[in-house]
């Protein structure tokens, strides 16, 4: 990666570049926390958003994550081929499939967010505890906003 030198103090010093190459690391963060546990980030929040909810259509849920729905197919394939997802019939219309986690899923889930908080930890460190803190809520307002 390049370095503020290179970059320049105008373009080093814009939000835009900063929360670019936070974003950036955390990625790469989260791709080494995660290999061993053999699932990507991506599929990590899919888990994480089916979590404790009542079961949703596979366009419902891309709808609400924001992902375009062949991503999602590709995703949703992915989990139901490592066993950690299942797409069921839903039982208030069986016309439409309802994607649930299994009971592999939650139990890859419990050690996939051990990983991804390893990471957050790992692109953290640097900063105090209250540091931490006080970024996540001002993070949580900027984007409510």
């Amino acid at each position: 990666m390049a370095t503020e030198e290179d970059l320049g103090p105008r373009l080093a010093g814009r939000l835009t570049h900063r929360l670019k190459r936070a974003l950036v690391d955390l990625e790469a963060l989260h791709e080494r926390h995660l290999a061993p546990v053999g699932i990507s980030a991506r599929e990590l929040a899919l888990l994480l958003f089916l979590e404790g909810r009542e079961p949703e259509s596979q366009q419902q849920a891309a709808a609400r994550l924001g992902i375009d729905r062949t991503t999602m197919v590709g995703l949703l394939d992915s989990l139901e081929d490592k066993g950690l997802v299942a797409r069921r019939p839903d039982a208030g219309d069986r016309r439409r499939n309802v994607v649930v986690l299994t009971e592999a899923g939650e139990a890859k889930l419990q050690t996939a967010t051990e990983a991804s908080d390893a990471a957050e930890r790992e692109l953290l460190a640097s900063l105090a505890e209250p540091e931490r803190v006080q970024l996540r809520a001002l993070l949580e307002r900027v984007t409510a906003a």
